[in-house]
Formats: structure tokens, C-alpha cells, sequence
């Protein structure tokens, strides 16, 4: 067995996203070697027009998802149609998003630029003045309505999908789901902001622009994924995790119905209950 602390690298599993490293059991009955399965976590350059404008530590997967729902949802861009050209390319230790966007939104950009510090726990890191985190919010016309049966089945769907989380855990997923609960896309990521913004990203690019539905969040919902799913149009979000008090302040003004710790026996409710089915036919 290698001393610990020596690096011993090990080849890459067939897995993008996951690598393998030694480690070192301890218990009071023996000490084991075994070889553990990692997220990988990798900076990710996101420039425009040639303008470097944050770099996120992200899981190197559907990097152009996330380029393309990273714009949206931070109102970089009102539509992929202004996206004109995304490349990806290898820089040291991560990778580069070079996208060129329209001549206007790249004016708009630079006048209220801002850097993000990438962390993949960060949401609003790096802004530079109050009005930049809390901008003002869309009241969204689109009212997209939750039923319990939905909802249920998403979730029991959600798992077998996760192929990162099996192999080694430490992620977030992010899913959409049709009205019938049916899980149409998954993104997993180190970062659940990235996560949400690869399922934007991905149902944008698709053909025919992203199908009726709900999003599903593995993570807390906090604010600034209220925010980014006001950004992109995104009427509902189911969490498995629990709300903040300002994420229901934001979803309630925005016309996001809100369902947060969602497990298969019960939900809870806590913004536009009047568009959850069932609460409508139970009178409340």
C-alpha cells in the first residue's frame, strides 16, 4: 500500500467527469486501501466577444449547455439566436468558452460588467453593487400547473438518471419534466447553478425551443435560481431541498409556482399554491 499523502495517480475511468484517486480507510478495526471515485471540478472560462467575463468551477460536461444557459439566464442574451458562435477550448488546467454574441448585447454586457470569483458553491459571487444581485425580476405570463402525480413520478425518475451522483457523488442534478412528470433532460453538475443553467442551456438549443413543463432541483432554492428561472421564463420549480424566505419573496412577485421538499409522500407549497392541482380540488 502507498504511504498516504503520496499522489498516485490513476488512469481515468470511461466516465467524463469522474476520475479516480487512492484513498485510505480508517476504522477501529483496520486500516484499507481502496481507490475512490471523484468529481472532477475544472475552471471554465466564459468570454465574450474576447472579453473574458467570469470564470466558474464547473464539472466538465455539456460545457456548451452551460455556456449558452449561463447567458440566458443571467440576461446576457434575450435568446440563443444572439449566441452566434460558441467554441470550446482546452487552457491549462480548464476550459475556455469563447462565444461571440450580437453587437448589442455585447454593448449592454460591458455596461454593467461585472467578474465572478468561480466557486462551485457561489450564486451571486463577484457582483459588484446591490442593484447588479437584485435586479429587477420579469412578472412572468406563462402558469404552468403542478400536480402531486407529476411530481411523484419525476422524482421517482430522477435517480436511475443520475450517473454522476452513482459513480461518486457530490453533485447536483437538474432536470426537466414535462406536465406528466416525464423527465425530458438531466444535467448534473458540482455547482447547482451550473446544473440549472446545463438544463437551460440544453432546452434552448433543442429543436423547437423547450417543451411545456417544470424544472426539478436536487439542491435549496435559494433566490438566484428564482432569479435565473425568471431570466429564462421558467414558471415552476420543484426542489428536493428546502426555500429561502427571499427566493419566495422573488417567486411569488415573479409568478413562479414554488414546491420545495419534495419526497414521494409529500410536498410542500410555498408560492402560487393555486396553481397546484391538487390543492385546487382539496377546496383550500
Amino acid at each position: 500500500m502507498a504511504a498516504p499523502g503520496r499522489s498516485t495517480l490513476l488512469p481515468p475511468i470511461d466516465h467524463p467527469g469522474v476520475v479516480q484517486r487512492p484513498a485510505w480507510r480508517l476504522s477501529a478495526q483496520a486500516t484499507e486501501s481502496f481507490t475512490a471515485n471523484l468529481i472532477e471540478e475544472v475552471p471554465v472560462a466564459l468570454i465574450y466577444n474576447g472579453v473574458s467575463h467570469a470564470v466558474m468551477l464547473a464539472s466538465p460536461r455539456d460545457i456548451a449547455d452551460f455556456a449558452l444557459g449561463f447567458s440566458l439566464s443571467e440576461g446576457i442574451i434575450q435568446g440563443p439566436r444572439e449566441l452566434l458562435d460558441l467554441e470550446l477550448a482546452p487552457a491549462g488546467e480548464g476550459i475556455e468558452a469563447r462565444m461571440v454574441i450580437t453587437a448589442r448585447r455585447f454593448a449592454g454586457l460591458k455596461d454593467r460588467r461585472r467578474t465572478l470569483a468561480g466557486r462551485s458553491g457561489c450564486g451571486l459571487c463577484g457582483i459588484e453593487s446591490l442593484s447588479d444581485a437584485m435586479r429587477p425580476l420579469p412578472t412572468l405570463a406563462d402558469r404552468t400547473f403542478l400536480s402531486l402525480r407529476a411530481i411523484r413520478r419525476a422524482l421517482d425518475g430522477l435517480a436511475p438518471l443520475q450517473q454522476l451522483n452513482q459513480l461518486a457523488g457530490a453533485v447536483h442534478a437538474a432536470a426537466w419534466v414535462d406536465p406528466d412528470g416525464v423527465i425530458r433532460h438531466v444535467a448534473e453538475d458540482v455547482g447547482r447553478h451550473n446544473a440549472f443553467d446545463k438544463v437551460i442551456g440544453a432546452m434552448a438549443r433543442r429543436r423547437g425551443g423547450r417543451p411545456p413543463g417544470f424544472a426539478l432541483l436536487t439542491s435549496r432554492l435559494s433566490y438566484e435560481l428564482v432569479q435565473k428561472a425568471a431570466t429564462t421564463g421558467i414558471s415552476a420549480l420543484v426542489a428536493i431541498s428546502a426555500p429561502t424566505a427571499l427566493a419566495i419573496e422573488a417567486a411569488t412577485r415573479a409568478g413562479i409556482c414554488i414546491v420545495a421538499l419534495a419526497r414521494g409522500d409529500s410536498v410542500s407549497v410555498y408560492a402560487h399554491p393555486e396553481r397546484v392541482i391538487d390543492l385546487n380540488e382539496a377546496g383550500l
